[in-house]
């Protein structure tokens, strides 16, 4: 058997103990200055080892445990599609120990859309109280969305980060948490039922309702942006249910 590809810069020294967190360093700063956004794809495994003087080794290190941070998605194969997709910006530790909890618990699927209710409410009121509030993060999300060569995986991982980005303006930090935390479930049963459901049309529908939320947001109509949510998060689950 060869021997694994590795690089001198592999090596663990007393400054550079390990390359894959040089990998992981330079990409989170990427995504913290802006120069990586949600919805934009990383450089190729060969590209990124060759800039920062790596191992393809431990740039799919670094890739491994984003992807386990929730900060990427990676896709196997090739062409326009393939390749490591950014899903989210860094975010604090209460977010990790929660997503580990759901993880954990496996919570069924009406409890998690039950919870969205009641959070996602009261996230959509507290940024209505306060129109001038920085959507930023949440409209560049939908931007992406309407990129038409996606996936409905792809885009389903979007929909799901743009829920959490609209928590996270609204400015607390608990809610935030538990909505980051509660991604991968929301994630599970959005891409669980694209299978029973007509997406094109869905997609469509999802990217107007997405919109709308905004709107009513910058509209400072707090009834109006609750109304929406609910209709929103309800809608696309009694849809799947119903042709389940």
């Amino acid at each position: 058997m060869p021997p694994a590809e590795t690089s001198p810069s592999d090596l663990p020294t007393a400054s550079h103990p390990r390359a894959w967190e040089h990998v992981l360093g330079n990409v989170e700063n990427m995504m913290v200055s802006g120069d990586l956004l949600p919805g934009q794809r990383l450089p190729s495994e060969r590209t990124l080892a060759a800039d920062l003087g790596v191992g393809r080794s431990s740039v799919r290190e670094a890739l491994r445990v984003m992807e386990a941070l929730g900060l990427l998605k990676t896709q196997t194969g090739s062409g326009p599609n393939a390749g490591a997709m950014i899903v989210s910006r860094p975010t604090g530790g209460m977010t990790m120990l929660m997503r580990m909890q759901v993880a954990a618990q496996s919570f069924p699927v009406t409890d998690v859309v039950q919870t969205r209710l009641v959070l996602e409410s009261e996230v959509m009121r507290t940024l209505a109280a306060q129109p001038t509030v920085d959507l930023s993060t949440a409209v560049e999300l939908l931007d992406s969305m309407d990129e038409t060569s996606l996936t409905s995986d792809e885009f389903l991982v979007l929909d799901a980060q743009f829920h959490v980005a609209m928590a996270d303006a609204a400015g607390n930090q608990v809610i935030a948490a538990m909505m980051a935390g509660l991604r991968a479930s929301i994630e599970s049963y959005v891409v669980g039922g694209v299978d029973r459901i007509a997406w094109p049309t869905t997609c469509t529908r999802l990217r107007h309702e997405h919109r709308g939320l905004v709107e009513a947001v910058t509209s400072g109509d707090a009834d109006l942006a609750q109304q929406r949510i609910v209709d929103h998060i309800r809608g696309y689950y009694e849809g799947v249910r119903s042709k389940g």
